[in-house]
């Protein structure tokens, strides 16, 4: 089902650049991410341009297929656009997700880890294929209702006949697939990715997931035991698949940081739920210093009157107002008898998904 292109690559000897091939450009000075990124691209049978500084990168930054950046790059060269990796070792710790943040970089790889999905990305990147929309949603504080509102937004996007997939991000969330009643349906769940490595086929993955509510879906297991563990390799592998497979992708991230740190970075959006309450706005705006630099916008779960102060709470947190998620009488029955769908079907539900998809880009 998924093959590694990691497969014993040659060492190359030192920054090379084959003709008639768009270059990935390596802007750092470090000895050890620049013969990392090398063996990268190596396996990866592209070409690669390394410069020690943001001097020397400006004349090729905007031409080349792909800008990464070493964990010690502090700024970017004036009008040009964000890199499209930052590259750091194990290391380094919580500041690279600082960093990634402070520069705009659209993704992270911490090597020698996330090598394989570096050589599927930048081989994308020569090639890039058409992919849907991955929009993230994730609570601004505990029980924000997040999972309410990505299962409701996937059940409204899937209702005109799209192709989505819902996607579980919390190990510890108790298994979206009870919410929806699915916990029998066949097909994979997230610990069955575990080996997975290197790229896997859009079609295969969607063969392979069960479904719900006219969405595919991949959950946690909603069981007492232990989830067993994913690493962000694998996950990488089945988000890059999701996105070639599917117009929309409905993540579902959760509030840890590890959830946040192998979720967030994916979305090309992020819709944070908070309850229209002071301490809400205030857990909202520090969750804030986690996430992405991606287009992210605020939805406030309240009663009709919420949406008078929604403009006033969205302006504490620092974000723009996405809309009101209705608060529905019983919903937290619902999910816990599994009927969290048939409440995605009453009109001011639908209402707001429709204003979600909206301003998600929903012509996607």
């Amino acid at each position: 089902m998924w093959d590694s292109p990691l497969s014993d690559p040659p060492l190359a000897p030192g920054p090379w650049v084959p003709d008639e091939s768009p270059e990935t450009l390596l802007v750092t000075g470090f000895e050890v991410v620049r013969s990392e990124v090398e063996r990268v691209v190596a396996a990866a049978g592209g070409a690669l341009r390394t410069v020690p500084d943001i001097i020397e990168a400006a004349p090729f930054w905007d031409t080349a297929a792909a800008v990464l950046v070493g964990s010690d790059i502090r700024e970017l060269p004036p009008r040009r656009r964000a890199p499209a990796v930052l590259v750091g070792l194990n290391g380094d710790g919580d500041s690279l997700w600082h960093l990634a943040a402070a520069i705009g970089a659209e993704r992270v790889a911490v090597l020698p880890d996330a090598s394989s999905w570096l050589a599927d990305y930048l081989s994308r990147s020569r090639a890039p294929e058409a992919g849907g929309l991955v929009l993230g949603i994730t609570g601004g504080c505990g029980g924000a209702g997040a999972t309410t509102a990505a299962v409701w937004i996937a059940q409204a996007a899937a209702r005109p006949g799209a192709r989505v997939l819902l996607i579980d991000g919390d190990p510890w969330g108790g298994g979206l697939e009870l919410a929806l009643a699915a916990e029998d349906s066949p097909g994979l769940r997230w610990p069955d990715f575990a080996e997975a490595s290197g790229s896997i086929d859009p079609g295969q993955l969607s063969e392979a997931l069960p479904e719900a509510g006219g969405f595919s879906f991949l959950s946690w297991p909603g069981s007492r035991d232990r989830p067993a563990g994913v690493d962000s390799t694998a996950v990488a592998g089945v988000l890059d698949a999701a996105r070639r497979g599917y117009e929309l992708v409905v993540l579902d991230i959760g509030r840890g940081r590890e959830a946040l740190r192998t979720f967030a970075w994916d979305c090309d959006r992020i819709v944070v739920v908070a309850p229209a309450r002071l301490r809400a706005a205030v857990a909202s705006a520090r969750l804030l210093q986690e996430l992405p630099p991606v287009e992210t916008a605020l939805v406030i779960r309240g009663k009709p009157g919420a949406g008078l102060d929604g403009p006033l709470i969205a302006a504490s947190v620092g974000l723009p107002l996405h809309g009101i998620m209705p608060e529905i009488r019983g919903a937290t029955l619902a999910t816990e008898l599994g009927r969290l769908l048939e409440t995605g079907q009453q009109r001011n539900v639908r209402r707001f998904t429709a204003e979600v998809l909206d301003l998600s880009g929903g012509d996607r």
